[in-house]
Protein backbone atom coordinates (compact mmCIF):
# COMPACT_ATOMS: atom_id res chain seq x y z
CA UNK A 1 0.00 0.00 0.00
CA UNK A 2 1.46 3.35 -1.01
CA UNK A 3 0.32 6.55 1.31
CA UNK A 4 1.03 10.52 0.63
CA UNK A 5 0.94 12.74 3.40
CA UNK A 6 0.32 15.99 2.86
CA UNK A 7 2.05 18.67 4.78
CA UNK A 8 -0.54 19.64 7.35
CA UNK A 9 -0.49 15.48 8.04
CA UNK A 10 3.66 15.25 7.69
CA UNK A 11 3.73 18.04 10.50
CA UNK A 12 0.96 16.99 12.53
CA UNK A 13 3.31 15.26 15.57
CA UNK A 14 5.07 18.47 16.32
CA UNK A 15 1.75 20.81 16.97
CA UNK A 16 0.71 21.42 19.92
CA UNK A 17 -1.00 18.62 21.63
CA UNK A 18 -4.01 20.76 23.61
CA UNK A 19 -6.88 18.94 22.01
CA UNK A 20 -7.32 15.51 21.85
CA UNK A 21 -8.28 15.46 18.27
CA UNK A 22 -4.62 16.78 17.55
CA UNK A 23 -3.62 13.99 19.95
CA UNK A 24 -5.18 11.67 18.50
CA UNK A 25 -4.00 12.23 14.44
CA UNK A 26 -0.41 13.01 15.50
CA UNK A 27 -0.24 9.28 17.09
CA UNK A 28 -1.69 7.75 14.08
CA UNK A 29 0.74 9.81 12.00
CA UNK A 30 3.45 8.40 13.82
CA UNK A 31 1.90 4.62 13.92
CA UNK A 32 1.93 5.43 9.62
CA UNK A 33 5.38 6.64 10.02
CA UNK A 34 6.64 3.55 11.66
CA UNK A 35 4.53 1.18 9.28
CA UNK A 36 6.53 2.78 6.72
CA UNK A 37 9.94 2.30 8.68
CA UNK A 38 8.54 -1.32 8.88
CA UNK A 39 8.10 -1.46 4.81
CA UNK A 40 4.35 -2.40 5.46
CA UNK A 41 3.64 0.95 3.76
CA UNK A 42 5.35 2.80 1.41
CA UNK A 43 5.97 6.57 1.97
CA UNK A 44 5.58 8.85 -1.41
CA UNK A 45 7.56 12.09 -1.64
CA UNK A 46 7.28 15.30 -3.90
CA UNK A 47 8.69 17.94 -5.40
CA UNK A 48 5.37 19.73 -4.00
CA UNK A 49 6.28 18.70 -0.18
CA UNK A 50 9.58 19.29 -0.44
CA UNK A 51 8.71 23.01 -2.03
CA UNK A 52 6.28 23.57 1.14
CA UNK A 53 8.46 22.86 3.57
CA UNK A 54 11.32 24.70 2.33
CA UNK A 55 8.72 27.59 2.99
CA UNK A 56 8.28 26.77 6.61
CA UNK A 57 9.58 29.11 9.06
CA UNK A 58 10.41 26.77 11.81
CA UNK A 59 13.56 25.11 11.23
CA UNK A 60 12.63 22.31 13.62
CA UNK A 61 9.67 21.51 11.72
CA UNK A 62 11.83 21.74 8.51
CA UNK A 63 14.21 19.17 9.62
CA UNK A 64 11.74 17.07 10.88
CA UNK A 65 9.71 16.78 7.29
CA UNK A 66 13.07 16.73 5.37
CA UNK A 67 14.41 13.78 7.36
CA UNK A 68 10.84 11.69 7.42
CA UNK A 69 10.52 12.31 3.32
CA UNK A 70 14.05 11.44 3.27
CA UNK A 71 13.05 7.62 3.98
CA UNK A 72 9.91 7.66 1.30
CA UNK A 73 9.58 4.63 -1.25
CA UNK A 74 8.89 6.89 -3.90
CA UNK A 75 9.68 10.07 -5.30
CA UNK A 76 7.27 12.58 -7.60
CA UNK A 77 8.56 15.42 -9.79
CA UNK A 78 6.68 17.73 -10.86
CA UNK A 79 6.00 17.89 -14.66
CA UNK A 80 3.72 18.74 -16.97
CA UNK A 81 1.30 15.94 -15.94
CA UNK A 82 1.15 16.53 -12.93
CA UNK A 83 0.89 20.31 -13.20
CA UNK A 84 -2.26 19.61 -15.69
CA UNK A 85 -3.98 17.35 -13.52
CA UNK A 86 -3.21 20.08 -10.39
CA UNK A 87 -5.19 22.42 -12.78
CA UNK A 88 -8.24 20.03 -13.55
CA UNK A 89 -8.22 19.70 -9.44
CA UNK A 90 -8.16 23.26 -9.10
CA UNK A 91 -11.15 23.56 -11.47
CA UNK A 92 -13.42 22.24 -8.77
CA UNK A 93 -12.71 24.33 -5.78
CA UNK A 94 -9.35 22.56 -4.48
CA UNK A 95 -6.89 25.11 -3.78
CA UNK A 96 -3.78 25.28 -5.85
CA UNK A 97 -0.96 23.90 -3.46
CA UNK A 98 -3.92 21.50 -2.61
CA UNK A 99 -4.44 20.51 -5.53
CA UNK A 100 -0.59 19.81 -6.75
CA UNK A 101 -0.43 17.10 -3.91
CA UNK A 102 -3.14 15.53 -4.70
CA UNK A 103 -2.31 15.58 -8.38
CA UNK A 104 1.19 14.05 -7.33
CA UNK A 105 -0.16 11.41 -5.17
CA UNK A 106 -2.54 10.31 -8.23
CA UNK A 107 0.92 10.33 -10.30
CA UNK A 108 2.70 7.97 -7.48
CA UNK A 109 -0.97 5.56 -7.68
CA UNK A 110 -0.95 6.58 -4.08
CA UNK A 111 -3.68 4.09 -2.16
CA UNK A 112 -4.34 7.08 0.27
CA UNK A 113 -3.78 10.13 0.44
CA UNK A 114 -3.61 11.61 3.98
CA UNK A 115 -4.72 14.78 5.23
CA UNK A 116 -5.45 16.90 8.61
CA UNK A 117 -7.24 20.03 6.23
CA UNK A 118 -11.27 18.67 7.06
CA UNK A 119 -11.97 21.04 4.36
CA UNK A 120 -9.99 19.40 1.76
CA UNK A 121 -11.25 16.14 3.05
CA UNK A 122 -14.69 17.42 2.07
CA UNK A 123 -14.23 19.07 -1.26
CA UNK A 124 -11.63 16.17 -2.33
CA UNK A 125 -14.22 13.14 -1.54
CA UNK A 126 -16.73 15.21 -3.45
CA UNK A 127 -14.53 15.42 -6.68
CA UNK A 128 -15.75 12.57 -9.19
CA UNK A 129 -12.99 10.23 -10.51
CA UNK A 130 -10.17 10.74 -8.10
CA UNK A 131 -7.63 8.48 -8.20
CA UNK A 132 -6.21 7.82 -4.94
CA UNK A 133 -8.76 7.44 -1.61
CA UNK A 134 -8.61 10.75 0.68
CA UNK A 135 -8.60 10.21 4.45
CA UNK A 136 -7.43 11.43 7.65
CA UNK A 137 -4.47 9.99 9.76
CA UNK A 138 -7.31 8.07 11.43
CA UNK A 139 -8.90 6.46 8.82
CA UNK A 140 -5.64 5.70 6.78
CA UNK A 141 -4.72 3.67 10.32
CA UNK A 142 -8.02 1.58 10.41
CA UNK A 143 -7.74 0.95 7.16
CA UNK A 144 -4.24 -0.15 6.86
CA UNK A 145 -5.64 -2.72 9.97
CA UNK A 146 -8.46 -4.02 8.43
Amino acid sequence: MRIYLDTCSLQRPLDSKAQTRIILDADAVLGLLALCEAGTIELISSDVLIYETSRTPNVTRQEYAYETLSRAARFVELDEQVEQRARELNAVSIEPLDALHLASAEAARADLFCTCDDRLLKKARSIPGLQTRVVSPLEAIEEIEQ
